[in-house]
Formats: structure tokens, sequence, C-alpha cells
């Protein structure tokens, strides 16, 4: 895949890859359920990140190729593990614990604001625009439509621990995205799996220490296939496509996907669960469908370039 530069408006096969981002992390959310029912949340994380590792050194040796062996290189995997998954993984779990799920994902659909912020003040070539910064409005709107304004309501009522952990998670998501750049020249699947090995290295002692996992029963045959799941399709194939599309796409154009996750959440409880359309999904998935497009930057050209063809037109007329 080509190289185009950081911020650039995407085409169509990023916009494929972006989808199909939403879609495994939007599956996230269903593995989960199944494993907090029988599993702490640290050890979620942790096998999580540890089998997707496994299975992406696995695909490696496959491929007759090996991992870097740059000490500076590893270094830069171990902050990007540290930013992209133990930290917020742990603000978010440390968040859930004192507030709604709903209201978690509404705070944590920040991450796009504080990416074109972070973007803006530590990027040469993703500036914020108008463009932008109503996309990211737009989006916001979205997602809270989408889940419910409802969810709102205990803001800042609350407990204000969970809910500043929620907005740090996003804060550090941002970060990370910016901080990702640096492995443009890295193939995505070693990238993915420095990060995630970095990261598995980081959580043993955390989950080893909370959690106590040995002294937890056996997993049920549910368990074991939704952690596979998370781990093989919702993280080792997502990282994949989340270091592809920073490569081509840069970091703003990345952190869309966290306005498309609610949309892929919901078209999965429609289709598997038996969940009912509202108008207010519908109306949630057209804000965020705008906020996409602003942010992309295409749409806004092509009605300027539109009216400036209509205008000549109307001068004639009159």
């Amino acid at each position: 895949m080509a190289n185009r530069a950081a911020g650039a408006a995407m085409g169509g096969r990023e916009w494929a890859l972006l989808l199909a981002l939403s879609g495994l992390w939007g599956g996230s959310f269903f593995f989960f359920k199944v494993l907090v029912t029988e599993l702490p949340p640290f050890t979620v994380v942790l096998g999580r990140v540890g089998l997707a590792a496994l299975a992406l050194h696995l695909v490696i040796l496959a491929r007759g190729e090996r991992m870097p062996a740059e000490p500076r290189l590893w270094l830069a995997f171990l902050g990007m593990g540290l930013l992209n998954n133990v930290i917020p993984f742990t603000l978010i779990v440390f968040g859930e614990t004192r507030i709604s799920s709903g209201l978690a994902a509404v705070l944590n659909a920040t991450t796009p604001v504080f990416g074109v912020v972070v973007a803006h003040c530590l990027t040469t070539d993703e500036k914020m625009t108008r463009g932008k910064i109503a996309g990211v409005v737009f989006g916001f709107l979205g997602v809270t439509v989408l889940i419910g304004p409802g969810v709102l309501a205990g803001l800042g009522g609350g407990d204000l621990a969970g809910e500043l952990a929620c907005l740090l998670a996003a804060l550090v998501y941002a970060f990370a995205g910016v901080y990702g750049r640096r492995f443009r020249h890295v193939p995505p699947i070693k990238v993915a799996t420095g990060q995630i090995t970095a990261s598995t290295a980081i959580l043993l002692p955390l989950a080893l220490v909370v959690d106590r996992p040995w002294t937890l029963p056996v997993p049920s045959p549910a368990t074991w296939a939704a952690l596979m799941g998370i781990a093989l399709l919702s993280t080792a194939l997502a990282y994949i496509l989340y270091f592809r599309i920073l490569a081509v796409a840069g970091a703003t154009n990345l952190l869309l996907v966290t306005f498309l996750l609610p949309i892929s959440a919901s078209l999965l409880g429609v289709l598997f669960l038996g969940e009912v359309a509202t108008g207010r999904s519908a109306l949630g998935m057209l804000f965020i469908g705008c906020g996409l497009a602003a942010i992309d930057g295409r749409l806004p050209r092509i009605v300027r370039r539109g009216f400036r063809a209509a205008l000549p037109a109307r001068r004639h007329q009159i």
C-alpha cells in the first residue's frame, strides 16, 4: 500500500479498513460481556493481549520473518504499549466500576476531540481546521444521541473519579495515535506484535498481584471461545489494521473509529441479539456520518465546487 501524507483525505481502501476496524473493536464489547461473568478485568485484559501477542509471533514465524532486534525500537514499542493499552485499559476498567458503561462510552468518544487538539500541537501536517472542529462536534453529538442522552444525566453528579478516569483514557489514546506515527516505516504486523508483546510484559505482574488468576475456577468453553475471539479478532487482527491505517491516513483520521464503535455495536445488536433499531439510532448515525464527512474534507470540497459552478449560472440569469 502506497504511503500518503498523514492527515490526507482517506481513499476507499482506508475507509473500508476503518469500518472493518470498528467492527472488530465493536465486537469486543460482546466478548467482554461473556468474559466478565467469570473472569476479573485485569485477567481479561492480560488474556486478550497475551494470546494476541502469541498469535502474531506465530504468524511472523510462519512467514519466515523475524521481529526487529533494535533496543531503541523495542523501547518505542514499550511506549506504544503503555499509551495504547496498559494506561487506557486500566483507566477504563477503573472508571467502569464507578460509572455506567453508556456514560463511559460517551466519554471515550471524546478521543477524536482530544486527537484533533493533540495532533495540531504536536505535528506539522495534521493541523486543526474548521472541518475537523465541525466533524468532532457532529460526531460527539451523534454518539450521545445514539447511546442515549439520558446517560449524561449522571455527568458530574456521580463518581467524579470514574468520569475523569475515562476522560483521561481518551486523552491518552489521542497521544497514542500521534506517538504511533513514528512506526510508519515498520510493517504493521510487526508494530502490532511489538506493542502487544510489551503490553503483555507490563500487564502480567499487574494481573498476578491484583487478580491472582491461579485461584479462579476453570473457565467454561463459552468463556474460552470469547477469550480467543477478543484476542485474535478484536486485538491481533484489529491492531494490524490500526497501524496500517495510521501509516497512511494519520492520527486524526484513525481516531474516527471511536465514533464508529457505537454504530458497529448497535448493528451487531440488531443482527445477532434481536435488538430493534429506533429513530434515535438513525439520527445518531446521521450525525456521526456528517462528522466523518466533515473531518475527511471531501464533502465540504464537493459542496463548495458545486456552489462555485452554480454561481456563474445564477449571475447569467440575473
